[in-house]
């Protein structure tokens, strides 16, 4: 049996075939990047269509490739928060607004939660812009044309391959219109969204696996008969991946963004642990949760440094970075896309200081790094207050991968909690496979994470490390 793993993130669209032990067939990976459009009023959208055809170009390259043979389950890891306005013929009115999109506002003089609190503990999310109790009514506001249904991104595309689409639990969570406990649809949160179920996407049942349609089947006969398990939030799905299953390991995971986050089993219907203020909640499956905070910025952070300051290249840039001592680079606030949910600081919240002329673009990288590291490690001390120790941590995630330097820095600012790095740069695809498969167990064994002795902090002097390639 071989596996299927989808991964539709921010800013690409992948897919990678595992074995039945979820180690990656080698050559079968195809990747699309995502357009995104970005603006200094918070605009932060994608073209729904558009992203559909990036799925169905890495799904038609891995079957020309001749990669899609006995594919038994397709396991898909989906960002969680988007949300798209469809018409009554489900066509699109509108980009996906997603989880970057800063501009939600709610309606003149409503009021939120009658008990914030309350609203925080059942629903694992607050009345934010960031979820649909606030976005839903400000979609309609800013829409010409009457609105008949709402999705998320993972809904559409899934929608538009498979027979059925339903949301999963653990895309549910990510609306904050979902009581955690209930599984059911919180009434006050869809009464401050102005909505009702039927307007929403119905919530996928606890065996529910999905098919292709009749005339996807024709496009992949390889895949006719392949089981399509429910979408995890890619959160959920990176600490699985990163082997981080239970309240002992804390995943700090840096992709276009940036997150931390605990793992516990909480079978629905059971009492959730006390939610502290700043910190989120939600839903891997119907039997655990996933608690932490997430940040706007991570490898979006070099992106933005590698287009507009020049910076070296490859070995080059590794040794420049190794100059730079813990903790150093100039003074930064690494917010440049805003705060992400309980924050509500704006996008262009992001700034450098202490310049002179003798700073260097290698200063400014370091600096919004660890700037980063710093949010982190503030909020890994809340999240462990939830568990009452302290916990050891995996990092993870493509943008900590190519970096030796950013991940010494974390082991810095971490410090004195052990810390390890996840080499895997697929753990969202393959923390999917594991949930699709029960197999949480198995995924601190599968794990490629390196000692925690690997990490050596940055020296003044410039050096390479084989271990751990750019």
């Amino acid at each position: 049996m071989n596996i299927l793993a989808l991964d539709l993130g921010t800013s690409s669209v992948r897919g990678l075939v595992l074995d039945g032990d979820t180690q990656p067939l080698p050559g079968a990976l195809a990747r699309r990047k995502v357009n995104l459009a970005l603006g200094d009023d918070g605009t932060g959208t994608l073209s729904g269509p558009a992203y559909l055809a990036c799925l169905i170009e890495c799904l038609d390259e891995l079957a020309e490739a001749g990669h899609l043979h006995e594919i038994d389950l397709v396991a898909v890891s989906a960002q969680w928060h988007s949300v798209l306005p469809l018409d009554r013929d489900g066509t699109p009115l509108g980009p996906v607004i997603t989880w970057l999109d800063t501009r939600p506002v709610a309606p003149p003089g409503a009021t939120g939660p009658a008990d914030p609190d309350d609203f925080h503990q059942r629903t694992g999310c607050w009345w934010h812009r960031s979820y649909w109790s606030v976005r839903l009514p400000w979609l309609r506001e800013m829409s010409g044309t009457p609105i008949t249904r709402f999705v998320g991104l993972p809904e559409y595309v899934l929608g538009e391959l498979l027979e059925a689409a339903p949301m999963s639990i653990s895309q549910a969570s990510g609306t904050g219109l979902l009581d955690l406990g209930s599984l059911r649809w919180d009434e006050e949160a869809l009464a401050l969204a102005g909505t009702r179920p039927q307007e929403l996407p119905r919530l996928g049942e606890l065996q529910w696996h999905g098919r292709l349609r009749p005339d996807r089947a024709r496009r992949w006969p390889q895949l006719a008969e392949a089981r399509w398990s429910p979408p995890v939030g890619d959160g959920a799905a990176s600490n699985v991946g990163s082997g981080c299953v239970d309240p002992s390991r804390a995943a700090v995971t840096v992709g276009t963004s940036a997150a931390v986050r605990l793992m516990q089993r909480v079978p629905a219907g059971e009492p959730l642990p006390r939610l502290p203020e700043r910190l989120w909640r939600y839903r891997v499956d119907h039997d655990h949760v996933v608690t932490g905070a997430a940040y706007s910025s991570g490898g979006s952070l070099f992106a933005w440094a590698d287009r507009e300051l020049r910076l070296p290249r490859g070995a080059e840039l590794d040794a420049a970075l190794a100059l730079v001592p813990a903790g150093g680079g100039r003074p930064a606030d690494p917010r440049f896309g805003g705060d992400r949910a309980p924050g509500l600081a704006p996008a262009g919240t992001g700034e450098v200081r202490g310049l002179s002329f003798g700073t260097t673009s290698v200063d400014i990288l370091a600096g919004l790094m660890q700037g980063l590291c710093e949010l982190v490690a503030e909020d890994l001390t809340v999240l462990e207050s939830t568990v009452d120790r302290s916990v050891e941590v995996v990092l993870g995630g493509g943008a900590v991968a190519a970096s030796v330097w950013w991940r010494q820095a974390f082991a810095y600012a971490l410090a004195p909690r052990s810390v390890s790095h996840q080499r895997n740069p697929e753990i969202g695809a393959t923390g999917a496979a594991l949930v699709a498969l029960g197999r949480f167990g198995d995924a601190v064994e599968l794990a490629d994470i390196g000692r925690t002795d690997e990490l050596v902090l940055p020296t003044t002097t410039a050096r390479s490390d084989p271990q751990y390639p750019s």
